[in-house]
């Protein structure tokens, strides 16, 4: 969707994002005095690029993730995925699963429903788009590196979720009764319309491509 979006308005809002000072994760202050959940994939390392298989310039499936030392006493797990470099007030969200086993373990790639894929029947909630789905990484042209926080909480004990949770209601719940979190970011970025000529366009007859 947002590939169309013409060059100069990713550069003008190159400056606006959420940061990663928003994120759900660095918000809550779970952090000090306490184990940290291991989160990983198979698919990128943490900070490194998320292939573009699940992205939305592939077929845009959800990535697997793994995690491991999970605390013994807790009840459930919640995975929420949040873009920190969105142009919006708050990071966008690409995905929520609550009701997760309180195990170490993960979800497989395709886990969660999304275009073209039903997904394996997770607890799922909405996303930004209002979908109980995975939204596939999507940056602006020309808006520079986007990074996507796979962030996973252990909680104790409460109350059930309802049947979609958006944001609000995954952060109230987080806030009393989350005792652990972990984190694995991958980066996407989809670079200047510009400087793709001669990947995918030959150069006009008697242009040379700049080189570098």
């Amino acid at each position: 969707m947002l590939e169309k979006l013409p060059d100069v308005i990713g550069h003008a809002l190159h400056d606006v994002r959420a940061g990663l000072d928003a994120l759900v994760f660095n918000t809550l202050g779970l952090r000090s005095g306490l184990a940290a959940i291991e989160v990983s994939s198979l698919a990128f390392a943490d900070h490194a690029p998320i292939p573009s298989r699940y992205t939305a310039d592939g077929i845009g499936h959800s990535p697997p993730v793994q995690w491991r030392n999970v605390p013994a006493d807790v009840a459930t797990l919640v995975l929420l995925v949040e873009d920190a470099d969105s142009p919006t007030p708050s990071p966008l969200v690409h995905a929520i699963v609550v009701a997760l086993p309180p195990s170490d373990g993960g979800i497989a790639e395709g886990a969660l429903a999304s275009a073209d894929q039903e997904g394996t029947g997770l607890h799922t909630g909405r996303n930004s788009y209002l979908q109980a789905a995975w939204l596939p990484p999507d940056p602006p042209p020309g808006h520079g590196v986007h990074r996507y926080a796979f962030q996973l909480f252990a909680l104790k004990a409460g109350d059930a979720f309802s049947e979609t949770p958006g944001r609000d209601e995954v952060v109230d719940a987080l806030r009393a009764r989350a005792v652990a979190s972990g984190m694995l970011i991958g980066t996407c970025e989809r670079p200047d319309s510009s400087i793709r000529i001669g990947e995918s366009e030959a150069a006009p007859a008697g242009m040379t491509p700049a080189a570098g």
